[in-house]
């Protein structure tokens, strides 16, 4: 069952109608202070550590510490967000930053802080903000309605964007008046109240009726699934082309206050609060541009005109001109960025819904981070014109990766998990660990009627390979061209039964579209086989089996 996007925005009320709901407006609310406090946290950590070391290696180290854990730290985060409850995952991750920043704050304070311990701490707190990312935006969807989905992400990087707009410069403020050690304590305090909305909520949790996944075997899967879902492999990819194309704007804009504009500290403050107003102010359209124009030709019309801002900045030698144009940068990034985590969040089941979501927070990292140190490089090797101008020149050329590339179009397709009613006979004593499992299904099929089969079933190809199948293929008899046979791989019994589970409405149309080709009927044939069964085989009756946690079929 799909359906427009356009049609369920009707009701959708307005970039602010997601805080009528108590549960997402409490949560957002208290976002705004832990946001605020994590950049308090970067003010004072690089303030503290000129203090204590002359290096300014030292001093750059911070921000990497801060930004590492969202590279490395995410994506497992997502893995562990989709195996259990995303609300305790969320309060484990604030929980341990408040803690790491409570004890910093102590350690400076009695002045043990050295220059690698305080790294040391920036790393830990940026982990906690990193398990606690993924589980928060998984769960947005569970605390709005879906109508409310797009203002909901929108309004997720305003909280980020007004914390950034005036951060630094009150962390700065603080940082003067009561120095660096009290700012580490203010950041414990400030994501108590998140954590408190966490606790408060009382969020319905549905355990799996299978145990959980191996941490590495969930990460894959989420992977592969993003793999063979076309809208968020697309999506994947656009957004890494423009983090890796439009990195320069933060990245140099030191560099721009300084040689360009022939400005001091001050004016690299209003260009990073003109580029935070511009995004604040684009979140608050992205539902009405949804509204009116697709996805994809919004993100071109975005890339364009971020490109055009770019080439404006490197050209200019006005302080109003360059603002204007950060502004500008600020309102097309944040537009792009929300627009294609939506495509992300109304592609992706819940089962995989963190999972897509950290892989789409580690392509923008990694498309920002790459793209910063190569545009750096750029600009040593010419000048910091140069690289701005060929910036813009390369972002807007992503525009055209919608050539190759498109955006899936804004359908809503029924993502929701169902039960399959029919229980495969086991007859074998199976532990979740048995395996491989080799599942062959058998079609009959009008010879007349082949090429139309065959293009259903590399549609099923994809679905099976996204939920968790490998090694997919399908075979046509030679003897009779009727008899078709689609065959493919799991790794272990647990996984099959994984793989059942993870079924949605939408893929299970495309099942019961190729059944439609079948002139058996009900009579499809599926075999289920354990390759390699030797432990199923027993040498004597009475002997011990290892893995009798024998495990009947638990239907989905």
């Amino acid at each position: 069952m799909a359906g427009t996007a356009h049609a369920e925005h009707d009701n959708a009320g307005g970039a602010f109608a997601p805080l009528q709901e108590p549960v997402f407006r409490r949560i957002w609310s208290a976002s705004l202070f832990s946001n605020f406090g994590q950049l308090f946290l970067g003010v004072g950590a690089a303030w503290e550590m000129t203090r204590l070391s002359d290096e300014p290696s030292m001093v750059a180290l911070v921000q990497t510490a801060m930004m590492v854990p969202l590279m490395l730290v995410t994506v497992p985060a997502g893995a562990i967000a989709d195996m259990f409850d995303r609300r305790r995952i969320a309060m484990t991750g604030l929980g341990f930053s408040a803690v790491c920043a409570g004890t910093l704050a102590m350690i400076s304070h009695f002045d043990l802080i050295t220059p690698w311990l305080l790294l040391g701490f920036c790393v830990l707190i940026g982990a906690g903000v990193a398990l606690f990312s993924p589980s928060w935006q998984a769960s947005i969807p569970e605390q709005v309605s879906r109508a409310h989905l797009p203002a909901a992400v929108a309004l997720g990087t305003i909280s980020y964007n007004v914390a950034r707009s005036f951060g630094p410069a009150l962390g700065g403020v603080i940082v003067v008046i009561y120095g660096a050690k009290s700012v580490f304590g203010m950041t414990a305090l400030l994501y108590l109240p998140l954590l408190t909305a966490f606790f408060f909520w009382r969020r319905r949790h549905v355990p799996s009726r299978l145990p959980p996944e191996r941490i590495d075997r969930a990460i894959i899967g989420g992977a592969r699934y993003a793999l063979h879902a076309p809208a968020i492999r697309t999506a994947l990819l656009r957004v890494l082309a423009f983090g890796l194309s439009t990195a320069t704007a933060s990245a140099l804009a030191p560099l721009i206050a300084k040689d360009l504009l022939d400005g001091d500290a001050a004016t690299f403050g209003i260009l990073l609060g003109a580029q935070g107003i511009g995004a604040v102010t684009g979140a608050l359209f992205v539902s009405s541009i949804r509204e009116r124009i697709s996805t994809e030709w919004a993100v071109r019309i975005f890339a364009v005109g971020s490109g055009v801002a770019l080439v404006s900045i490197g050209f200019s030698h006005s302080l109003a001109v360059s603002c204007a144009a950060f502004l500008v940068v600020g309102a097309c990034n944040i537009l792009t960025i929300a627009m294609l985590n939506v495509t992300v969040q109304l592609s992706a089941p819940r089962w995989v819904t963190a999972r897509a979501l950290s892989l789409f927070s580690s392509a923008i990292t990694a498309g920002i981070g790459i793209g910063a140190w190569g545009w750096g490089v750029v600009a040593g090797e010419y000048d910091v014109a140069f690289a701005v101008i060929a910036s813009g020149i390369a972002v807007s050329a992503t525009s055209l990766l919608g050539l190759v590339l498109p955006i899936a179009k804004d359908e809503v397709l029924d993502n929701a998990s169902i039960e399959i009613g029919h229980e495969p006979e086991v007859s074998l004593g199976l532990s979740m660990r048995s395996g491989p499992v080799i599942v062959e299904v058998e079609y009959d099929v009008d010879p007349d009627r082949a090429r139309d089969f065959y293009g259903v079933m590399m549609k099923m190809q994809s679905m099976r390979k996204r939920i968790g199948a490998f090694q997919w293929s399908i075979a046509r008899d030679i003897a009779n061209p009727a008899l078709w046979t689609e065959r493919y791989h799991c790794p272990t019994w647990g996984d099959y039964l994984r793989m059942r589970d993870r079924y949605t409405q939408a893929d299970f149309a495309i099942q019961e579209e190729a059944d439609g080709y079948n002139r058996s009927g009900s009579e499809r044939r599926v075999r289920r086989r354990l390759e390699r069964p030797f432990g199923s085989v027993r040498w004597k009756a009475d002997s011990y089996d290892p893995h009798q946690e024998t495990v009947g079929f638990i239907t989905p």
